[in-house]
């Protein structure tokens, strides 16, 4: 049972026990409504408490539930609620740790509510795109007062129960516990001391006015409009409450369910929902389970001090594990501590970071010129130029220095792991660690498993970037891995573009009006576009009949690398990241087509967006097929939280989903007889193909 039934002298404790955070599940919900009429029809109890076991008196949904028959099941979660308000005899609430979504709704139900201090309180339904949907709107207003609940529901966010306690003239809290320990004794006591007060009391009772409504919705309503921006529930929920102020309980609650159900369809929700649930799969391994022993990390080894290198040691010593950090030049290392400095002292001086800490952070660094005083770290992870030879160097010497079972990770970006890994004799204890730049900064971290990578090994990783706040995917080893594989072809499209009649400011204003962070030029040009020259460099020799535009070979032929060197594709002031469209670059761009004979044609935003999403997810369905990612929503996270793809379309595989594959495929055909493209990639990966025909999705 997930909910327990106990009679405690004249009080029934009914205490929901479904973990992790006591989810309201149909067996839960089933076991509230049975407890709630069994102590209603035993003389002896005279009133009840609701409680939850361990760490939560409720999260709200059961997300095992999410998508299926049960979580619509009688009784759903109204019913529960009005089953609360209709018993004859008062419920107590007892909330502690976490009553969030739907555990805070049941809350407000209840005739009185007792809270732990520390408790976090939220209805974070905006998060999923949603408004609450079981009274959430309607009541919290009445509880709260109208500005602290409407701000708490358009933004999600937690708030302690002992702030809300403070605020003149709540009814959220009838009492607050002296701490989370008492509460289980003081609720019993609460709840015997109003056993006979009547009427009961009810939150729809409560009134619900503000004395400046029309004015304060109309400005709450701009507010959010800036904020929302792609996002529509923000300001619905402005809309539910303010009917909360003007309709009578009963049609407020019909408003706010019919608000509810329209936004579940919408496909920003469904994005936000499968970015919700994509999130907590990318860190199970179909083939490492749960339970396993994972190594112990108490300290971390930095080979190189350069950019990536002290982003990457500050992801550590955020987290309060100890770093040493490595160079062959104690200037490298000098220079290298001062940008971890003066990172860290901006965020000082932005009121992001408090003195002590900042203190205590760069406490736990140390730097070495010696391979040798590396040899105690748990985890080590080469931050090097990424070249093959250079690896080899440091991974033989790791191989000679390290503990054994010490795990030795590499930053690459694109080389082969099984490669490096055979430099040494423990190829098991060998993982790729892909950070994204900037290290502190980006969330998504790629996992690079080798062919002998140890499961532990993996565990371990795993477990490691969730404690230093990284979104964790693993890709198997393949040129690219995940992300820069299918970069590589969205650049090739760019490419294609402006031999065709784009410029490139064109190209990128499209993507970013898709929703990209920016565009495929200006991307170019912060990454630094040396790195994709050597890539193609390559290319020519490994892949001779793969087709490419020359004109980014003709840009970086001039020096023009990108902001690093002050002009790529754009001209860059210094100290600032705005992108100058450059005449030149367009001459540039007009003469080699003139060359190459191509009489350049108008292209729309459409065909632009199509082209290089398309040839994304095309990749991707490859790599699905390969078996180099294990999922498409663990696509869709790279894509998301290390390439700036738009949150609200939910990653390129959900976004093709929701267009359809079958029109997907079609327009890939139709590009496929574009003669200055390359026919050959638009045929559809065999994956993408088989799933069009079928009418079936990737997610």
């Amino acid at each position: 049972m997930t909910a327990k039934y106990e009679v405690h002298g004249s009080v029934a404790v009914i205490t929901l026990d479904n973990p992790p955070v006591n989810g309201l599940g149909h067996a839960t919900r089933l076991g509230i409504t049975d407890g709630l009429q069994k102590a209603n029809a035993d003389a002896a109890v005279k009133s009840i408490v609701l409680a939850g076991a361990g760490k939560a008196f409720s999260g709200g949904a059961d997300i095992k539930e999410f998508g299926t028959p049960k979580a619509l099941a009688e009784p759903n979660l109204l019913s529960v609620i009005l089953a609360v308000e209709n018993s004859s005899k008062p419920v107590v609430a007892a909330v502690h740790t976490v009553c969030m979504g739907g555990g805070l709704e049941l809350a407000l139900g209840c005739h009185y509510r007792i809270a732990a201090p520390g408790t976090n309180v939220a209805l974070p339904e905006v998060k999923l795109g949603l408004i609450p949907g079981a009274g959430g709107t309607q009541r919290l207003p009445r509880a709260l007062g109208v500005e602290p609940a409407l701000n708490m529901i358009v933004s999600g966010e937690p708030v302690k129960s002992e702030l809300l306690a403070q605020i003149p003239g709540q009814k959220l809290f009838d009492r607050m516990s002296a701490s989370a320990e008492s509460l289980a004794e003081e609720a019993l006591a609460f709840a015997q001391a109003i056993a006979d007060t009547r009427p009961l009391p009810l939150v729809r009772n409560l009134p619900c006015k503000h004395r400046n409504g029309d004015a304060y919705f109309q400005f709450a309503r701009n507010m959010v409009k800036g904020m929302a921006k792609n996002f529509p529930a923000p300001l619905k929920c402005v809309d539910a409450v303010e009917a909360a102020t003007k309709k009578r309980f009963d049609d407020g609650m019909l408003y706010e369910r019919e608000n509810f159900i329209n936004l579940m369809w919408t496909p920003e929700s469904r994005a936000l929902r499968h970015i919700f649930a994509a999130e907590r799969a990318a860190s199970k391994i179909p083939d490492v389970p749960e339970d396993t022993v994972k190594r112990e990390i108490k300290s971390v080894a930095v080979i190189g001090a350069g950019t990536m290198g002290g982003g990457i040691a500050m992801n550590f010593l955020n987290a309060g594990i100890p770093v040493k950090m490595l160079e062959m030049k104690q200037e490298a290392l000098d220079k290298g501590i001062a940008t971890i400095r003066k990172n860290y002292e901006s965020q000082v001086k932005r009121g992001k970071l408090k003195q002590d800490k900042y203190e205590q952070r760069m406490g736990l660094l140390s730097t070495t010129l010696s391979y040798d005083d590396l040899k105690d770290a748990d985890l080590v992870i080469e931050a090097v130029f990424e070249e093959m030879g250079v690896k080899e160097k440091v991974f033989k010497e790791l191989d000679r220095v390290m503990k054994p079972g010490a795990i030795l990770a590499s930053n690459t970006s694109t080389l082969d792991v099984n490669q490096i890994a055979a430099f040494t004799k423990r190829p098991q204890d060998v993982v790729g660690m892909h950070f994204f730049s900037p290290a502190n900064v980006m969330k998504l971290l790629e996992v690079i498993r080798g062919e002998k990578t140890a499961k532990d090994v993996l565990a371990t990783v795993m477990a490691v970037s969730k404690k230093i706040r990284k979104t964790a995917v693993v890709s198997g080893v393949c040129d690219g891995f995940i992300g820069n594989r299918m970069i590589e072809q969205y650049g090739r499209q760019g490419g294609f573009l402006l031999d065709e009649g784009c410029t490139p400011a064109q190209v990128d204003k499209a993507m970013e009006k898709f929703g990209m962070a920016m565009g495929p030029f200006r991307m170019g040009d912060l990454a630094g576009n040396d790195i994709g020259w050597a890539i193609r460099k390559r290319r020519y020799t490994e892949k001779p009949d793969m087709k490419y535009s020359k004109t980014a070979d003709l840009l970086c032929e001039k020096g023009r690398f990108g902001q690093k060197t002050g002009a790529g594709w754009y001209d860059y002031v210094p100290g600032k990241r705005d992108a100058i469209p450059n005449a030149e670059v367009v001459k540039m761009i007009e003469d080699h087509r003139a060359a190459q004979g191509i009489t350049p044609r108008k292209i729309s935003d459409e065909e632009i967006v199509q082209r290089l999403v398309y040839a994304l997810v095309n990749e991707a369905a490859h790599i699905l097929e390969e078996g180099i990612a294990s999922r498409a929503s663990d696509i869709d996270m790279v894509y998301l939280m290390g390439y700036g793809f738009p949150i609200y379309r939910g990653g390129p595989m959900l976004y093709a989903d929701q267009i359809g594959l079958f029109n997907v495929v079609q327009s890939m055909k139709r590009f496929a007889q574009n003669p200055l493209d390359d026919a050959k990639f638009w045929q559809p990966a065999p994956l993408l193909a088989k799933l069009a025909a079928e009418g079936k999705t990737f997610n």
